[in-house]
Order: C-alpha cells, then sequence, then structure tokens
C-alpha cells in the first residue's frame, strides 16, 4: 500500500515580533522626544512662531504625552498576541488601541478643562483625525523597523546553525569500529559507548544557541570517554574546571570541537600519546577556557585542519558577543594552546 502524507507544522505562519518593545528605557526616550517634538509642531502649525502661546503648548504637550505613552504601556503586554497573528490583524489591533486611548484623553481633557460641560465635536474630530494620520506613519515606522531586526535575527540563526553543522564527523566512524569491537569483549563499555555517542548526536541537532556551561562540558566529557575506549592510555585529559559555574552559559558545541582538534592533531599521531589539558575558569566577569595538547612536530603534517575549526568558533564567538569575545592560538616549540574568552552570561536558575 503507498500513499501520500504530509507533516503540518502547528507553528503559526507568522513569525517574529510585529513591534519593537517599546517599554524598554531607550524606547520610552525616544518616543517622549518624538511626542514633544510632534507638539511643538501642531502648536507652530496653529498660532504660528510669533504667536506661539507656552500655556496651550504645555497642554498640547501633556496631552500628547500621555497618549504616546499609554499607548506604548498598552501595546507592550500584546507582543506576545501579535507573534502568534497575521500583521494585518496586529496592525488593525494596534491602530484601534492608539485611536481608542486618544478618544479617551481628548474625552477627560475637555470635561477637566471645561469644567464638566462636555466635549467640543470640533475637538474630538481633530484629535482624532490628527492621531489617524500620526500614528498610521508611526506604527508603520515601528514595524518596518522591527521587520529589519526580524529578518537579522533570521539571517543570523541560519548562519549559527550553518556553523555548528560544520563539525567534523570522522570520530563517529572510529567510534563504531571501537563499538563493534567491544560488543562481544565488552558489552557494558560498548553499551555506555552507545549512549554517549547517542548524546553527542543529540547536542549536535539540537537548536544552536547558548547553553548551560555545565552541559557543555558533559558533553566534552563523553567525546573525551569515546576517544579515550579508541586510543587507550595514550590519551591523557586533565580538567581543571571551576566550581562555581551556575549559570555559565557558553554557545552549544562551541568547546567541543577544540578537544576535537587537540585529540586529532595532538595526541593521535604520537606514538607515545599525551595529555590533553582543560582549563575553564570565571574571571573578572569573563569566562576563560585554555585547551592545550601537545605539538606535533612533523614538516609533513601541519594544523590545517585546526584552521577551519577554529574559523567555526571564532564566527560563532563574533555572532554571540561581538567584539566582547577572543580566540588565540599559542604555539609553542613543544605545545599547542586555545584560549577562548567571552562574557559571562548567565540562565535564571529555578527556585
Amino acid at each position: 500500500m503507498s500513499g501520500d502524507f504530509s507533516i503540518k507544522s502547528k507553528a503559526p505562519a507568522y513569525q517574529g515580533d510585529f513591534l519593537p518593545n517599546l517599554c524598554t528605557v531607550q524606547a520610552v526616550f525616544h518616543l517622549v522626544v518624538v511626542g514633544q517634538l510632534l507638539a511643538v509642531a501642531l502648536s507652530i502649525a496653529d498660532r504660528g512662531v510669533y504667536a506661539f502661546d507656552w500655556y496651550e503648548f504645555g497642554l498640547l504637550s501633556i496631552m500628547v504625552q500621555w497618549v504616546v505613552l499609554t499607548s506604548a504601556a498598552c501595546l507592550c503586554p500584546l507582543r506576545p498576541w501579535f507573534r502568534r497573528h497575521s500583521p494585518e490583524l496586529s496592525g488593525v489591533v494596534s491602530y484601534l488601541v492608539v485611536m481608542l486611548i486618544t478618544f479617551l484623553f481628548t474625552f477627560l481633557g475637555a470635561v477637566f478643562q471645561e469644567g464638566g460641560i462636555g466635549i467640543d465635536g470640533d475637538v474630538l474630530l481633530s484629535n482624532m483625525l490628527l492621531t489617524a494620520v500620526f500614528s498610521g506613519i508611526v506604527l508603520r515606522y515601528f514595524y518596518l523597523q522591527q521587520q529589519v531586526r526580524n529578518q537579522q535575527q533570521a539571517e543570523l540563526k541560519a548562519r549559527i546553525e550553518a556553523l555548528q553543522s560544520r563539525i567534523r564527523p570522522h570520530f563517529l566512524f572510529n567510534s563504531m569500529n571501537s563499538i563493534a569491537s567491544l560488543i562481544v569483549i565488552d558489552p557494558d563499555v560498548a553499551e555506555r559507548l552507545v549512549e554517549d555517542l547517542s548524546d553527542l548526536f543529540r547536542a549536535s541537532l539540537s537548536e544552536p544557541g547558548l547553553i548551560p556551561l555545565e552541559r557543555e562540558i558533559d558533553v566534552c566529557r563523553r567525546f573525551c570517554r569515546i576517544e579515550q575506549t579508541r586510543l587507550g592510555d595514550r590519551l591523557r585529559i586533565v580538567w581543571q574546571i571551576d566550581e562555581d559555574l551556575d549559570g555559565v552559559e557558553v554557545p552549544s558545541l562551541l568547546l567541543q570541537p577544540i578537544i576535537e582538534n587537540a585529540i586529532y592533531h595532538g595526541i593521535q599521531p604520537l606514538p607515545e600519546g599525551g595529555e590533553v589539558l582543560v582549563r575553564i575558569q570565571i574571571i573578572d566577569g569573563f569566562c576563560e577556557v585554555e585547551i592545550t595538547n601537545p605539538l606535533y612536530d612533523d614538516k609533513q603534517s601541519t594544523h590545517q585542519g585546526n584552521g577551519i575549526a577554529l574559523q567555526n568558533i571564532i564566527n560563532r564567538l563574533e555572532a554571540y558577543f561581538d567584539k566582547d569575545a577572543k580566540l588565540e592560538v599559542r604555539a609553542e616549540k613543544s605545545k599547542y594552546s586555545v584560549f577562548v574568552r567571552y562574557p559571562v552570561k548567565k540562565v535564571a536558575l529555578a527556585s
């Protein structure tokens, strides 16, 4: 029996925020400045420069600021709702919210200013028309600004995914050979290798992003156990890790390729093997990682393989931390070290 089937995604068709977060300090400052400039423009347009009335300007400024800031305060909690609906519906709702707030403050202002007599229809119509024009322009500007930001974030995510997918898979074949040889000799070790290998691939196929540093270290330990089974006593791993790593984050699969390089280029070519030192510490708000391995001094074998993986790591560090992170390679007479330093970002720990 044959047939076609498809898997439908439950995710909404529209992804990303409709509007930027208007409740940040920077956004509120910009809104206040824009609102004040709008009040100045409306006052000059109404009376001219020479007949400028400071009293009316003050009332108009209060009115404009109340409308602008209250609209921002009401639109901020709606951002998750906007994210789940189409841009057209989100635009209509945000537009109606601003119009409703303008009507409310125009009515209240007229009531308090005129002593409860009522509202002037001309004033209400003028305010609503002005709000319709200016709010449409401002909301359109914020929408386009956020779409550019959404596109940049999508491109960054795609770039990180592409970089993460370039992890060298040579250890897979070595691991499968090790498992095959151990199934009869030591099935318990073979079972442990299968579990470690599955955890490694689960990590490599997971969504790229910042993960707890302790989780990345666990992935590295599993990788080292697999390589330890293959290389035996030729591989010695020394871990020097700070005890207090709670909440510290690291880009996923950032350290594993460095350790892989250290084993593949530093230990494997040496008949006697060697030691890989992994040092991780938190100093002055930065996470410092240093991975050292013996330098295989062979004119016919270079560290060109290291360069591809290290460039991958540099690109990922720049994507997450911009210029605040750095990677240095220190090649001495008998050892090869990779030093990584990036600002600490902490995850929220459950209480």
